[in-house]
């Protein structure tokens, strides 16, 4: 198979730039929250493919339901010759997403395609055309989703006009000077001075913001916009694609808002790590498109159907809500822990399994960049994986597998602490 270092010359020449890849280490095989290179190197997996694996890599549930679809059919498309575990599946998570009223769903096969598919529903519903987002969002790499995503580089920058009608309202977050009440002041100011609301098919949020920094919605946020929303006849709709499933210590995070969207966009954790999407919302709101107006060749592959079903069966038996608490509150206190002896930990936050810790410089203050990658190459050298994210890209989040066991997220702590530990050291040396 090769050595890391061959296969990165040989992946320089073959795929195209713009496809970016955070570590040159190369998979063989994984485990759970274990991953191993094609060089034997073992590494503790805090990424779980960006909140996909929740259950763990290759949860011998989810296995043994995709070798038993694998043994009747792979594909057929659902609208041309459909199958039963699809309309199971429909049915599950129409009683799973919040909200106390009828709902029906549609599978697709990404999260670009749920959000996609989700301001499809809403114009064809309001018979309108605006949308409003909120600055530091993303919502995918298509073009409606970099139109949505507030986050210039490296998502839009590049690729010319986006799509038209769509809106930007500040995100309210606290830690960078931006209040719930300067937020909706903003989204009344935009109704003054930029679109009517009479003209807004939706609002898209995300519960907790990805790639945007893991910032949380204020408590209260949510009801504000709901109010709105519901004064001018505008949607709401929740992106849960990276908060689904037990992430955030519930199945989906806009249960600890007490607000049910009109449409909920899901995906990652939906398959354990095989392509599958859904957009499920009020029934009537659902029903808006003609027949034929949605789907798509792959949307609701039965191999994803099949392993969405264990997924949701190993949620439920093995209790990984209340094991994302358990671990997210054990990763946040061992951060509480270090920081004061490192100056440059300015937040840790984060609800459930969904955590993050943010760096500024100590000297100005600013976002730093340069420490959360050093902590981030730190780590790897060490054998743990870490994502950054952020507007400044001074986060780092943490998204192991809910299923690690205890003794390799005690070890992945302790790797963490070290290498936090280290950078500071080796800075403040250099200051």
């Amino acid at each position: 198979m090769g050595k890391n270092a061959d296969i990165q010359t040989r992946k320089t020449d073959a795929i195209a730039r713009g496809v970016g890849v955070m570590t040159q280490i190369y998979a063989d095989r994984a485990e759970n929250a274990e991953i191993w290179d094609v060089e034997g190197n073992r590494y503790i997996d805090f990424a779980a493919g960006i909140a996909v694996v929740n259950t763990g890599h290759r949860h011998p549930k989810v296995i043994e339901a995709v070798k038993a679809q694998l043994d009747r059919f792979t594909h057929t498309c659902h609208q041309v010759v459909p199958y039963e575990n699809y309309v199971h599946l429909a049915e599950r998570l129409n009683t799973l997403v919040p909200g106390d009223f009828d709902k029906k769903t549609v599978f697709v096969t990404t999260g670009a395609e749920a959000v996609e598919n989700a301001i499809k529903i809403a114009r064809a519903a309001t018979g309108r055309p605006a949308v409003v987002s909120f600055s530091g969002s993303f919502h995918g790499r298509t073009f409606m989703g970099m139109a949505l995503t507030g986050k210039v580089f490296p998502y839009k920058a590049g690729f010319g006009a986006m799509p038209s009608d769509v809106y930007h309202v500040p995100f309210p977050v606290a830690l960078h000077g931006v209040s719930v009440e300067q937020s909706l002041a903003a989204l009344d100011t935009l109704f003054k001075a930029d679109v009517d609301p009479a003209r807004v098919a939706a609002i898209i949020l995300e519960p907790v913001q990805g790639e945007g920094g893991f910032y949380e919605v204020p408590t209260g946020f949510f009801k504000s916009l709901r109010e709105v929303c519901d004064k001018h006849g505008i949607l709401l709709i929740a992106d849960e694609i990276q908060t689904g499933f037990a992430r955030t210590g519930k199945m989906f995070a806009m249960e600890y808002h007490g607000v049910a969207p009109d449409l909920t966009t899901m995906a990652k954790g939906l398959a354990g790590g095989f392509p599958l999407a859904a957009v499920t919302g009020r029934a009537s709101v659902m029903d808006a498109a003609n027949p034929g107006g949605l789907g798509g060749t792959y949307g609701g592959n039965p191999i994803g159907i099949a392993a969405a079903h264990a997924v949701l069966d190993v949620i439920e038996e093995e209790q990984l809500c209340e094991r994302a608490m358990q671990l997210g509150n054990r990763l946040k206190q061992r951060l509480q822990s270090i920081r004061e002896d490192v100056p440059e930990i300015a937040d840790i936050r984060g609800p459930g399994f969904m955590n993050a810790i943010e760096f500024n410089d100590t000297k100005t203050g600013k976002p730093s960049p340069d420490f959360a990658n050093a902590v981030k190459g730190r780590a790897l050298e060490k054998g743990l994986i870490l994502l950054t994210c952020g507007v400044y890209a001074n986060v780092i989040r943490f998204l192991s597998p809910i299923t690690i066991q205890d003794p390799v997220f005690q070890e992945a702590l302790d790797l963490l602490e070290a290498s936090i530990r280290e950078v500071h050291s080796e800075i403040g040396a250099n200051a």
